[in-house]
């Protein structure tokens, strides 16, 4: 098994981590003051953050195995449209609010064309899911509008 070192590209907002949280609600130790979030909670924030959105769609259930579980969640998804996208590395963990992402893995080549992508927010209304997202989050990002962010991964 080997490490991954993943380029991400992805359309959103840059949401920073622990040390440096990259929106306005933070205390006066820059934790997330939050009321969906529980920094003491074994949960991570992406997880807590997605489980906020995914609620937001009408989808609350808690795993069960045998029970269409996954099916209903991957269904909710992609009602959802946005994801909580990791980045940095797996133990120092950074995350992006999401429209869209595109990885490429170590060793592998994505050709972009980068006029369609530059259409794809307006086309798809990312921009509308995304502070549909920042609402149900209760965020306010210091990133002034949501942009392509590419940043990478090592984990």
């Amino acid at each position: 098994m080997g490490t991954s070192t993943d380029a991400i590209l992805a359309y959103g907002y840059d949401l920073g981590c622990g040390d440096e949280w990259k929106f306005r609600e933070v205390g006066e130790y820059g934790e997330p003051v939050l009321d969906w979030y529980d920094d003491e909670a074994d949960d991570t924030f992406a997880d807590q953050a997605e489980k906020r959105l995914l609620e937001s769609v009408g989808f609350a259930e808690e795993w069960a195995p045998d029970n269409g579980y996954w099916d209903r969640k991957k269904e909710a998804e992609t009602r959802l449209g946005i994801k909580i996208e990791t980045y940095c590395k797996d133990d120092y963990p950074m995350y992006v609010l999401a429209a869209k992402v595109i990885t490429v893995s170590r060793g592998d080549v994505e050709i972009l064309n980068l006029p369609a992508l530059m259409d794809e927010p307006t086309e798809h209304g990312w921009d509308h899911g995304l502070r549909t997202a920042l609402t149900v989050l209760g965020i306010t990002p210091t990133q002034e509008q949501p942009a392509w962010v590419l940043c990478s991964y090592w984990g």
